[in-house]
């Protein structure tokens, strides 16, 4: 599938990283993955610069991000806004465990928490069976309730091949008692180790998706409330077909945010 520009302006261009200073840029990003459920070392990612793009990895020593609760999963993942309690507490984040306490106590943080726009990320990857590279926003939660998702991409290697990817997207419910979840997941002709565009344009009416500036399907229902991104490549140890390659890689053009005009 060949990448198409994007063939009409989207809104006001409102946030822009081209990682072009080879550095993750403080003001734009954390530089950690759900830091408030595991200690400070495992919640930083694994990444280097090459040729102006950031490039996430999982390296073959790298630890799981959080053992005590989420396994053997590995993760180098960047986020634009950070909520939890006090250390100790049970409210934060993507409480994924129901036996989860606040390990690294951080202030909140609103770097770019958008209600409503077009988003998109120019990405591609290198990724084994039980990789997962995603692009995906969710509710802040200072309400617990307001933590939706609107899932911008997400691939699994063990679904990609040279000719073909399935492509995931939609909304997720998480927490959200007023959502209920429609993700989508189609196979489609291209290639996830080439450059692709990967958009959403999300107002009050529901959500669009669009590849390589071509959109694939409207979902109605979505959250009404401010939502953050996040940005990473997973490791799945209990993925059916295990991978026996060394690194793994997310490589990162440029994340832009548009408001509506």
């Amino acid at each position: 599938m060949a990448q198409i520009e994007n063939p009409k302006p989207r809104g006001k261009l409102v946030y822009c990283d081209n990682f072009d200073r080879n550095l993750i840029d403080e003001s734009k990003w954390i530089a950690r993955y759900l830091p408030h459920w595991t200690t400070p070392e495992l919640a930083i990612p694994h990444h280097h610069f090459e040729d102006d793009h950031l490039v996430l990895r999982l390296d073959a020593d790298q630890r799981p991000w959080c053992p005590e609760h989420d396994g053997g999963v590995k993760c180098s993942s960047i986020q634009t806004g950070h909520f939890s309690g006090p250390r100790g507490a049970a409210n934060g984040q993507l409480r994924f465990n129901k036996n989860l306490k606040v390990v690294t106590e951080l202030p909140i943080s609103k770097l770019y928490v958008p209600l409503h726009g077009y988003f998109e990320v120019r990405a591609k990857a290198t990724i084994a069976c039980n990789n997962m590279v995603a692009f995906w926003m969710m509710g802040f939660e200072e309400h617990p309730e307001d933590s939706g998702e609107i899932t911008v991409m997400e691939i699994f290697g063990r679904n990609c091949t040279a000719s073909t990817t399935t492509f995931g997207y939609g909304v997720k419910q998480a927490g959200d008692p007023r959502l209920k979840t429609e993700y989508h997941e189609d196979k489609l002709p291209f290639d996830v180790s080439e450059w692709h565009v990967y958009g959403a344009e999300w107002n009050a009416a529901g959500v669009t998706h669009f590849l390589d500036g071509k959109p694939l399907c409207h979902v109605k229902q979505v959250p009404q409330y401010p939502l953050q991104f996040m940005l990473g490549i997973y490791e799945l140890p209990n993925d059916p077909q295990p991978s026996k390659k060394q690194t793994a890689t997310f490589t990162i053009d440029y994340v832009k945010g548009y408001a509506p005009i």
